[in-house]
């Protein structure tokens, strides 16, 4: 990696909160009202019997988990060449910064652990030499390691081993903040001021998930974040695309037509299947569903949403009928929930105000959806209980009829 100067900071990302610090912390500005979480019955993920050793179906899914986190080590690791793209909350395209991710792993079993250095791409300086690579310079961050413990108990890990796809908790966008600070301000800058038409990441508390899709074509993947303030709306959204190489230029999403409106691809009929997952490590299959998604225009120009899902084995169908008002590149539907369009076939979607649905004793839900060819699309859907905890993802692949 040609570098003149490399700029290294240890990032951590803390420990989650007990839920009983989430009244005290402020988080989302509400008090969990449902005790009996769905949790109890959902994200029990290693059985164990009432004696004192482990039941053979204990062991059994001790092994799954481990296996699950080999995998889920090995679609991470290598070189990563990409593109940081930062969108506000309304889908405008803030700034992009080229990047790259080294990712190695070590150790075995239980103590295998996930290591990941990302650079970023500095502004070039008044005396290097334009187009001169060799005075390019990267600043470093060593993320902090994953392995089983952070994973299963941190991050909550939703995982598609087949499907190669992924959702990640955190509770910070400390690292987010870090590397934006570092990119765009230097790293002397510790202000409080903000560059103009950059809004970095809230210093307290909040919600960040990142959901992963990788492409149905190439070596490559995009890696979505909905980054959530303190009181429970959109702070901004991230998407880092990024393919494994080390020498070709990063890929970059197509901005080519902005002018055109960002609905458009997604307007027709979507046929597909879904499987549900609980989230950990070992991330057992809850359901399977046959789905049918259509997207069409009223007279009015609002967006008409309607979802039919089929279970696998019960037969048992929903349908789900939405209406959206469609404003710029935000789609705002009855009931809250929110698409926000971007650019290159993707959207991300969440309720317009999270702590209104935790306030409400619903539970929530943080969409990603990646549309790499005109007929082929991937979501990824991240459920959460409404003290805050990831209980489920779903991965959903469809084609247009």
């Amino acid at each position: 990696m040609a570098s003149s100067t490399s700029i290294h900071c240890s990032v951590s990302l803390p420990s989650l909160p007990k839920l009983t610090n989430f009244k005290t912390n402020n988080f989302f500005s509400f008090n969990p009202t449902n005790p009996n979480s769905i949790l109890s019955s959902s994200l029990s993920t290693v059985r164990s019997s009432a004696s004192s050793s482990f039941s053979s179906t204990a062991f059994e899914d001790t092994a799954m988990s481990i296996d699950n986190l080999r995998r889920f080590f090995n679609i991470n690791i290598g070189k990563w060449n990409g593109s940081f793209y930062q969108f506000d909350a309304g889908g405008k395209l803030l700034q992009r910064v080229s990047t790259k991710l080294s990712v190695s792993s070590y150790g075995e079993g239980e103590l295998m652990s996930l290591i990941q250095s990302l650079y970023i791409k500095q502004p070039s300086s008044n005396t290097s030499i334009s187009g001169d690579d060799d005075d390019t310079e990267w600043a470093e961050y060593k993320i902090k390691e994953t392995n089983m413990f952070t994973v299963d108990k941190y991050q909550q890990i939703g995982f598609f081993p087949s499907e190669k796809a992924f959702a990640l908790r955190y509770q910070t966008a400390g690292m987010l903040e870090t590397v934006l600070r570092q990119g765009v301000l230097g790293e002397d800058d510790t202000g409080e001021e903000s560059p103009r038409n950059l809004k970095l990441p809230s210093r307290r508390p909040s919600i960040v998930c990142e959901n992963c899709l990788y492409s149905l074509q190439r070596d490559m993947r995009a890696r979505a974040f909905h980054i959530l303030e303190p009181k429970g709306t959109v702070d901004m959204l991230i998407i880092f695309l990024e393919e494994r190489s080390e020498g070709s230029p990063p890929p970059l999403l197509d901005t080519s037509r902005e002018s055109e409106n960002r609905i458009t691809p997604f307007l027709g009929k979507w046929k597909g299947h879904s499987v549900t997952k609980r989230s950990g490590v070992y991330g057992s299959t809850i359901a399977e569903a046959d789905t049918v998604v259509l997207h069409e225009m009223n007279d009015n120009g609002q967006l008409i949403q309607d979802v039919t899902c089929t279970s696998d084995g019960a037969n048992v169908t929903t349908n789900v009928h939405w209406t959206g008002t469609i404003s710029d590149n935000l789609v705002t539907f009855d009931g809250g929930y929110q698409m926000i369009l971007l650019p290159g076939g993707m959207y991300m979607g969440c309720p317009y105000d999270v702590a209104k649905s935790v306030a409400q004793s619903k539970s929530f839900h943080l969409e990603f959806c990646w549309l790499e060819t005109p007929d082929k699309r991937q979501r990824l859907v991240r459920t959460y209980d409404v003290e805050g905890l990831a209980v489920s993802s779903t991965y959903f692949v469809e084609t247009k009829l």
